[in-house]
């Protein structure tokens, strides 16, 4: 996801602030595997958080918690959500990796939730994320895997959305191209899992290396 894409999920926004969880189940999991690496005294950074639903979830375990997204509307809501919730310590800003607004950290952990698959380039966002944790933070991503098997016939059909403004880009990811370019980030992955399997969403616990 870049800048170029913000007036999509600007218009977005509304639409995906009202619309439930797909997968209540699935999403579950994923926050309570995210969770069992979090601690009460970390500083945590999530990427393209939307709306802030997992990032007001998560907040309150966490000493400090930054929501971040490239999308001023998502990030407007996102405030009036969290100040409902009346979470203390959730910083919400407009930016991506790279930007001032995100701080400069270091973070004990970095978050990205279905993000890597819409961005150009997952594997530079994964050294960005390297760079900005502390030894031994973690990366917690999950990320949408469709460049394998059937789902690879949804390319023409959202090809045709992106025609009409109904669809961002999206990369066409594997599982095990994911995972490489993690790595290659200079990571050690810990965990995985897909949560739903199908279409099959990614979950990847990566760490840095102590120091």
């Amino acid at each position: 996801m870049t800048n170029q894409t913000a007036p999509f999920w600007d218009r977005a926004a509304r639409s995906y602030a009202a619309r439930p969880v797909s997968n209540p189940e699935a999403y579950a999991i994923t926050l309570e595997r995210t969770q069992a690496y979090l601690h009460a005294d970390d500083k945590v950074l999530e990427l393209g958080a939307g709306t802030s639903s997992t990032a007001i979830t998560l907040a309150p375990h966490v000493a400090e918690y930054t929501a971040s997204d490239i999308s001023s509307e998502m990030v407007r809501i996102g405030r009036e959500k969290a100040e409902a919730a009346g979470v203390a310590n959730l910083s919400i800003v407009t930016g991506e990796l790279g930007d001032a607004a995100l701080g400069q950290g270091p973070f004990d952990a970095v978050l990205a939730f279905n993000l890597l698959h819409l961005c150009p380039d997952p594997g530079a966002e994964a050294v960005k994320a390297h760079a900005i944790l502390k030894p031994g933070g973690y990366f917690i991503t999950k990320s949408a895997c469709l460049g394998t098997g059937l789902f690879r016939a949804l390319w023409p059909l959202i090809a045709a959305m992106r025609l009409v403004g109904k669809a961002p880009p999206v990369r066409f990811l594997s599982r095990a191209g994911l995972e490489r370019m993690i790595r290659e980030a200079g990571f050690e992955i810990v965990e995985t899992g897909d949560y739903p399997t199908r279409p099959p969403s990614r979950f990847i616990v990566a760490r840095k290396a102590p120091s």
